[in-house]
Formats: C-alpha cells, sequence, structure tokens
C-alpha cells in the first residue's frame, strides 16, 4: 500500500483547539439544529454549497461529526472527506481528528488516514495525543504495517510514544499487523496496568497461533487483580479451543459467569465455538439454547460446530431454523451449511445452497468453492470437481487442488491426480503433504517409477513432511505426542500401553491396516510397525493409563486421521468402553462402541 509520508518536522503536541474564526451567521444556518440525520443535513449542505457556505465551521463540523459516527456507511465517510477537501485551509484540529477517528472504524483507510494527517503537518496544525490515537487505529484496523511504523517514529519524535493512550494503541496496532515481537517490545514498556494492552497482547498470542502464551498472560492479569473484560475472555476461550482444552474452558466458563459477562452475546459465542472445538458439541448447544438473545454469528458458529462433528442434517435443520426467524444468513452462515453438506455426502442439498446464495446477495469466497469442490470430490465426480476449479471466476489457490488430490488418492484416480498435481505446483512446490499424497497414490495403483520420482523431487526441493502431533487434556494439562519420537516424559510407558491394547484389540479381530503404507522395501510386519506409533495411538494410550474407567478420551491431531489409526479408534472405545472424541485437521471423529460418527466418510 502506498501512501503520503507520515514524518515531518516533529510538531509539539498541544490541545486541540479550533483556529477558525466564527463567520458571521446566515440564516440558512438556522436550520442546522434541526438536522438529526445525514440525509437532512446533506440537503441543507447542497443549499450551503450554493450560498457559499460550504466551508462554514458549525457546517462543517456537523457533517464532519454525524459522517463518522459509529455503525455510519463507507459512502458518508467519502462524503466527509469530500466535504473537508473543499475546505481552502482547514486549521481546526478537531476537524481532523474526528476525519481520523472515521478512518480508524474503517478496516481499509490506512491510506486515506495518512493522507489527510499528512495535510495537518502542511497546514501547521499541532497534532495532539487524540490525533495518534485515531492515526494509529487507523492502521490498526486496516492491518497496515509501513503506515503503522511511520505513525510511531512521529508519536516518538513528539515525544508521545509512552502517552497512556497512545502506548497501548501502539500495542495493539503491532498486535492487529501480526508484528508480534514489536508489540511485546511496547507492551513490557509500560510502567502501569493496562487492560487493554493485556487484551492487545492476548489476542496477538491467540492470532499468532500461541495460545499456551495467552494463557499465561491471562494468569498475569489475574495475579495483578486486572478486571478481565468481554475482549479479554473471548480471546482466553479462543486459546482453549485452539489447544482442545475442554476441562480449562468450562473453568473459564464458570468464570465467565462469576464476573457476569455470560450474557453478552459475543461471549456466548465465543463459549459455543470453543466448546465445539474441545469437542463438547452438547455444551455448546446447552449454552446456545440457553442464550436470552442471539444474532448471525451466534448462529452461524452453531451451525459450524453442527458441521464440523458430522451433524449435516442438524445443520441444515438449524440453518432453515434460523431463516424463519427472520435473520439472513451470512457468508459464514452459507460456509457453515456447505461444509455441513460436504462433510455428510449431501450433495444435491450442498449444490442447492451454493445455488441460494446468488439469491441471497452473497459473493462466494475462495473457502465456499472449496466446499463444492471437497462436495463433488468426496462423491466421486472427480473431472466435475476439476472443471468447477478451472472455471472459476477467480484464481485457484493450491489448497482447492490439494483438496481435489486429496479425493484422487481416496478413489485412486492416479491419472487425473497426476494432473492435478502438476497445477499445485505451478502455484506452490514447497508442501510436503502434495508430495506424500501423490507419490502414495502412485504406489497404490503400482506406478512405482511415478512415486521414485516424485520422492526424488521431493527431496532435491528439500520438502519435508509435517510430523504428526496429538494432544490430550488430563488434569489442567495438555499432554503432547509426536509419531514415533519419545519427546514426552512419559513416551515409553504410552508405547508399552499401546502394545498392551494392541494386544487385546487383536483378540476381537484388529489388523493392522497398512494399505497407506507405501514403502516397498518394507515387509507387511515392517509395515505394522510403522504404524504402531502414531501419535493419536500414543495419545489414547496415554489417556487410557491415566483417566478413570469410562471417562471420555479427547484427542486433537494436527494432521489427518490414518486408516488404521481410525479402525483402531473405534474398536478401543468398543473393547475398553470408552467415548473418544478425536478433532484432525479436516473434522471431529466422536468414537462410541465400534462405531464412528464420521460413518468411515473422512
Amino acid at each position: 500500500m502506498s501512501s503520503a509520508p507520515l514524518t515531518s518536522t516533529p510538531p509539539r503536541l498541544l490541545p486541540a483547539k479550533s483556529k477558525s474564526p466564527p463567520p458571521p451567521q446566515h440564516p440558512l444556518l438556522s436550520h442546522l439544529p434541526h438536522c438529526t440525520n445525514i440525509r437532512s443535513l446533506i440537503q441543507l449542505h447542497a443549499s450551503a454549497v450554493k450560498a457559499g457556505l460550504a466551508a462554514h465551521p458549525a457546517l462543517v463540523t456537523r457533517l464532519l461529526t454525524l459522517c463518522t459516527a459509529p455503525g455510519a456507511p463507507p459512502a458518508h465517510l467519502a462524503y466527509a472527506r469530500q466535504v473537508f477537501d473543499r475546505v481552502p485551509h482547514p486549521t481546526d484540529a478537531v476537524w481532523y481528528n474526528t476525519l481520523l477517528r472515521g478512518y480508524a472504524r474503517s478496516p481499509s483507510a490506512a491510506e486515506a488516514a495518512a493522507r489527510v494527517f499528512a495535510r495537518m503537518l502542511e497546514e501547521g496544525v499541532a497534532p495532539d495525543t487524540y490525533t495518534l490515537v485515531s492515526l494509529l487505529k487507523a492502521c490498526a484496523a486496516a492491518r497496515a504495517g509501513e503506515e503503522g511504523r511511520q505513525a510511531h517514529a512521529v508519536a516518538v519524535k513528539a515525544g508521545a510514544a509512552g502517552h497512556e493512550y497512545v502506548l497501548p494503541t501502539l500495542i495493539n496496532m503491532y498486535a492487529e499487523c501480526g508484528d508480534v515481537r514489536a508489540a511485546r517490545v511496547m507492551f513490557d514498556r509500560m510502567d502501569g496496568d493496562c487492560v487493554v494492552s493485556y487484551n492487545a497482547m492476548i489476542a496477538a498470542a491467540v492470532r499468532s497461533s500461541r495460545p499456551g502464551e495467552a494463557l499465561v498472560l491471562f494468569r498475569e492479569m489475574q495475579a495483578k487483580r486486572l478486571r478481565p473484560t468481554s475482549v479479554t475472555v473471548i480471546s482466553v476461550l479462543s486459546a482453549c479451543a485452539l489447544l482442545g482444552a475442554l476441562e480449562l474452558g468450562r473453568w473459564v466458563h464458570d468464570y465467565v459467569r462469576k464476573i457476569e459477562l455470560d450474557s453478552l452475546v459475543k461471549v456466548g459465542t465465543a463459549l459455543i465455538d470453543m466448546y465445539a472445538k474441545c469437542g463438547s458439541l452438547e455444551d455448546a448447544i446447552a449454552v446456545f439454547q440457553g442464550m436470552e438473545s442471539r444474532d448471525k454469528q451466534a448462529w452461524s458458529v452453531m451451525i459450524v460446530a453442527y458441521a464440523n462433528h458430522g451433524y449435516g442434517r442438524e445443520a441444515i435443520s438449524l440453518f432453515e431454523e434460523m431463516k424463519r426467524q427472520g435473520i439472513k444468513p451470512d457468508d459464514i452462515t452459507f460456509l457453515g451449511v456447505l461444509y455441513a453438506c460436504s462433510h455428510s455426502g449431501l450433495v444435491s442439498e450442498g449444490l442447492q445452497y451454493f445455488d441460494d446464495m446468488k439469491d441471497h446477495g452473497i459473493i462466494p469466497g475462495i473457502k465456499h468453492y472449496g466446499c463444492v469442490t471437497d462436495l463433488l470430490a468426496r462423491s466421486g465426480q472427480l473431472e466435475r470437481a476439476y472443471k468447477f476449479i478451472d472455471d472459476l471466476p477467480i484464481k485457484p489457490t493450491p489448497i482447492l487442488w490439494r483438496t481435489l488430490l486429496s479425493a484422487c488418492g481416496g478413489h485412486g484416480d492416479v491419472e487425473l491426480g497426476k494432473r492435478v498435481f502438476e497445477r499445485i505446483l505451478e502455484l506452490d512446490d514447497s508442501h510436503g503433504g502434495d508430495y506424500v499424497i501423490f507419490s502414495n497414490l502412485c504406489a497404490n495403483t503400482g506406478k512405482w517409477e511415478e512415486m521414485n520420482r516424485v520422492r526424488k523431487l521431493m527431496n532435491e526441493k528439500g520438502v519435508v513432511k509435517v510430523p504428526g502431533c496429538s494432544s490430550i487434556e488430563i488434569d489442567n494439562t495438555v499432554h503432547e505426542f509426536f509419531a514415533g519420537d519419545g519427546r514426552h516424559p512419559k513416551s515409553q510407558e504410552a508405547r508399552k500401553m499401546v502394545d498392551e491394547v494392541i494386544d487385546q484389540l487383536k483378540l476381537v479381530g484388529y489388523v493392522p491396516d497398512t494399505s497407506h503404507v507405501f514403502h516397498v522395501e518394507m515387509g507387511e510386519e515392517e509395515k505394522a510397525t510403522s504404524l504402531r506409533y502414531h501419535s493419536e495411538k500414543l495419545a489414547i494410550a496415554f489417556g487410557l493409563l491415566n483417566t478413570a474407567p469410562g471417562a471420555t478420551l479427547r484427542v486433537v491431531k494436527n494432521l489427518r486421521v490414518c486408516p488404521d489409526c481410525h479402525s483402531m479408534a473405534k474398536l478401543v472405545a468398543m473393547v475398553f468402553n470408552r467415548r473418544i472424541i478425536l478433532r484432525d485437521l479436516n473434522r471431529f471423529h466422536h468414537f462410541d462402541d465400534g462405531v464412528c460418527s464420521c460413518g468411515d466418510y473422512w
């Protein structure tokens, strides 16, 4: 994003005050107090322009204030800017600050804010702390890191970077722009304790997938007796969701009740999301049903929760109920219902909902296209899925082709898989999973020469496969296990338990599924051994060792669960009388009495 430079001769920070002398009152302006909405004010402004009063301070102030108010549409903000630009030499700092506050609420106005600030300096108007705060907020809203750094430089030169309002805004700006390190540097410079700054840092940690760090900051807040806001608890609940830490999430829920924030719709929505992502759909439903009021986001999150857990019909039913109650679905709602259809094999329903998006004036995004691709590909309509991607009105991403490649692997279509693999490499040749899926597809169909070519290409490019990692929460502690290694202090105990479990499962017919182990140099026994200590098996075994008989085991995996681990989990649920809820890269699997909720369709 190009923009006007923010830096200039450092101004002194002075209190904002008007420098424009009040002109004589005009009869037309007597109508100004009666203009209580934008429409009537714009009509008055049109008459004022004809009367030569376009730059009258009272009129300009009123227009800027109403046009930049919270909730004002972008067109009103643009109108305010036009009014401002027609003032020959605006010298009222309040006007600049009002306009900048409007830009601070817009997600794409950093460049416009920078130009307004540059003009402020050109006109010799001294910015104050309100100016800098609004400018930084505009940069944060637009995720405009470069402009934000320039604004920071201006604040430093003006001696205002450490101001009690400016410093928290700097922390938030860097956090919103994804520069967690710079945000932390600013955070560590704070003399006092500031809830706003803690909120910014906690949110930044969650966005950068560091939920543990977010929870440490939250505990610091509690130790300092800082009262959290709804913003705090929403971020903390997101951290619990990332970890899959249900018990910790329940503790946060109790805490939220204690500080009386649980009645807020946004907090309730965050609770639904947390419970769903931690594997407790029952708790998510209970929160949803207990909400006194629900907005569009709450409905959408509940629909997505049903979809992720494989309850496609329930997701569709809730979607239809939402519409009956007069709530118009948005792009997120449709994403949830499309996801539900794709993971439940509801092809005709999914395609119909995709078409319905147009009737609601919603333009599909890349995730919606991904759901339709998955819907067609899972059902075996691979060529139709290929054509769907190829005919898109936007440039396909590697993720869309990757979805189809995975389906080609599942359906054994090596010829189409090769075409898809080549399309992926044109866009991104660094993703190890693509090479693994296609080489396994080649091996499964006896294309050994092609398999060796792909693996050689993978080695030449230095691409590595992401290691499998599974976690399980026990007594409020999250334990992580990696495939085949001994990083966890209790890994040997877990491995021994895996051996004992497999011995018992063999008595009821368990046979290792080696169909996805493609190493020609390996015999069947070696292939079975390579599967034995997958991360999810270690996590399940550790759970069996460290929880009471009959307790539910909740496991989170970073990759798609393999067929052998899926079969093993079904049998463990039956033989050990356990309910196992496993969240993999794509969805939830509820294993109960030898059956999985996905119906072996994943």
